[in-house]
């Protein structure tokens, strides 16, 4: 086997790039895939919390690349009946702990077994952002469509691109339908003109992934959950399957009222 490495990353911090990662993650491993998620960012993991595994460390990244465990030793399995696995980035360390080419390496090991090998990557473009994208193939942005997160995003683009991780995609994050529609929230059209890269993916600002986050369970479990069923669709044209982008127009007609009222969501993961 040879897997694909893709680095999820961000130029600003907050947008929901962990997230993002825990559910694409999740979202393939429940589409038949053997999926590993590897937090990168040392110092500040979070990855395994949004994954409820936070009690299940024994060992972490920087005890791997040190070779003070086997690589087996540092995955954990997740909680539900999907190969995936997680490796935790470590808490005590700093991100010079590793360096790219260490990095580069574990993925190149990891590609062996696994189909789809996600990156984790710290906010910013300093050294542990140069580690994590020197380990993939493939890049995804995430965003929020506000203007700061779209400046830092474009920042991110060129320095993918000058690396050599052309043509990354963007998944924009926390859109409110409402705000859009009011003039005020850029929509998908404003943030594509301003970076110029291809979407995978929109996701709505949804109370469901906070929930989700705060009790350890990836927000693609609930399926009453618009959000959860966006990640489900990115992870689909991830795999390689032609879908359209979610439809985040208001829903003010009375069939949508009547839905929300009695909990139909329309068959979230059919057609959100």
């Amino acid at each position: 086997m040879t897997g694909r490495t893709i680095v999820i990353t961000s130029g600003k911090g907050g947008v929901g790039k962990t997230t993002a990662t825990a559910n694409i993650g999740t979202g393939l491993a429940m589409r038949g895939h053997k999926v590993v998620v590897v937090d990168t960012d040392i110092g500040l993991r979070n990855l395994d919390v949004i994954m409820g595994l936070e009690n299940r460390i024994v060992y972490d990244l920087v005890n791997v690349i040190d070779g003070e465990c086997k690589l087996s030793q540092a995955m954990i399995r997740d909680k539900h009946a999907y190969d995936l696995y997680l490796i935790p980035a470590a808490q005590t360390r700093d991100k010079n702990a590793i360096e790219p080419q260490q990095l580069r390496d574990l993925c190149a090991e990891l590609e062996k077994e696994f189909a789809y090998v996600l990156i984790d990557c710290p906010a910013g473009i300093e050294q542990g952002f140069k580690n994590a994208i020197a380990a993939a193939s493939e890049a995804l942005i995430v965003t929020t469509p506000e203007v700061s997160a779209i400046r830092d995003a474009d920042r991110v683009i060129g320095l993918l691109e000058s690396t050599g991780l052309h043509r990354p995609k963007l998944i924009i994050n926390r859109i409110s339908p409402e705000l859009v529609k009011r003039g005020d929230m850029m929509d998908q059209k404003d943030v594509e003109n301003l970076l110029a890269v291809e979407i995978i993916g929109l996701v709505p600002a949804d109370e469901h992934t906070v929930v989700a986050a705060n009790r350890g369970v990836p927000v693609v479990h609930n399926t009453k959950s618009s959000a959860g069923a966006a990640f489900m669709r990115i992870a689909a044209r991830v795999d390689g399957e032609n879908i359209p982008l979610m439809d985040l127009e208001p829903k003010t007609g009375i069939l949508s009222r009547i839905k929300e009222m009695v909990g139909i969501k329309g068959g979230a993961y059919s057609h959100a």
